[in-house]
């Protein structure tokens, strides 16, 4: 069982910096957590430990930082791990799936033929913040045949309103830390 100081020591490895990339925004940089063996093990480890209770059969890396943890996690659970990749990054032919940003619109794909049909898999990612990379991720995965059966994430910004568009889509959400505020 994790205690709460473990969670309180990976939430003191989260540098904050302020005013990136804009004005007002308190950014959370999860570098640092990421460059301690420790605590990177231990995040890793509770995120494989949370994602197991939903029998996965993939795990789905977002780009960039949700391919870290993602990759740590497989070794761990033995499980293979898919890119969901920005658009343009990945050869060959592609399922693809817009969505809209707080500012614009971006495009997640996925290689066709990288799920089996009905494939049980856990969306990764660095952060939970308004939700719509991992609703696009979740869409994605259904477009290529797979079930994503719920998402999993190191940090949340939970004034950001994430955790409610989630739950409300039908996808469940863990995650391991929260920072209030933007």
């Amino acid at each position: 069982m994790t205690g709460d100081d473990d969670l309180a020591r990976l939430a003191a490895l989260v540098r904050t910096i302020p005013d990136f990339p804009q004005a007002g925004i308190q950014f959370r940089d999860i570098t640092t957590l990421i460059a301690d063996a420790h605590g990177f093990a231990l995040a890793s480890d509770l995120l494989a430990i949370r994602a197991a209770r939903y029998r996965p059969d993939v795990l789905v890396g977002i780009e960039a930082r949700g391919f870290i943890f993602a990759a740590a996690m497989a070794r761990v659970m033995g499980l293979g791990v898919v890119l969901a990749r920005k658009a343009g990054k990945l050869p060959g032919a592609v399922h693809g799936v817009d969505y809209d940003l707080e500012y614009g619109r971006d495009r997640l794909e996925l290689h066709e033929g990288a799920l089996r049909p009905g494939q049980r898999a856990i969306l990764v990612d660095d952060l939970l913040a308004t939700g719509g990379t991992l609703l696009a991720a979740a869409q994605l995965v259904r477009v290529a045949g797979g079930e994503p059966a719920a998402a999993l994430c190191v940090i949340d910004l939970p004034d950001l309103g994430g955790r409610e568009r989630l739950t409300d889509a039908g996808l469940p959400i863990e995650t391991l830390i929260a920072f209030a505020g933007d």
